[in-house]
């Protein structure tokens, strides 16, 4: 991970509840805060960075079957809990990928999500699958 970017309504470090849980993680990984996600999406994807919105939307690709590519830098959006990622940056996003759920519920919280993705991201692009 190069850089976090936080945006829209979002505690941002120093703060209480990201220090109790972040575990010194604020001093080692760089982040940022950005007002306008649709401006950064721009920006990122102009540093010709692949953004992929992680959201379930029609055509999105499930987790299991994206392979990400040595040499490629990634962004990665989760939405909020509750929302999602607006489809307006779902749209600006290269791709979509969904992480396949079973059963009646269909949504985790971002510390999940991402935690999934990232694991998913190392374990594909070490070749160790």
């Amino acid at each position: 991970i190069q850089k976090i970017y936080l945006c829209g309504i979002t505690a941002t470090p120093p703060h209480k509840e990201i220090h109790k849980t972040a575990l010194g993680a604020t001093e080692s990984v760089e982040w940022e805060y950005v007002q306008d996600i649709t401006t950064l999406v721009e920006n990122l994807r102009q540093r010709q960075v692949e953004v992929i919105a992680i959201e379930q939307v029609e055509d999105a690709v499930s987790l299991e079957h994206f392979s990400p590519k040595k040499g490629v830098t990634y962004a990665l959006i989760f939405g909020n809990e509750v929302e999602g990622v607006q489809q307006s940056v779902v749209s600006l996003c290269q791709r979509a990928i969904e992480i396949p759920q079973y059963g009646t519920k269909h949504s985790l919280n971002i510390a999940v999500s991402a935690g999934i993705l990232l694991w998913d991201f190392s374990y594909k692009i070490r070749g160790l699958h």
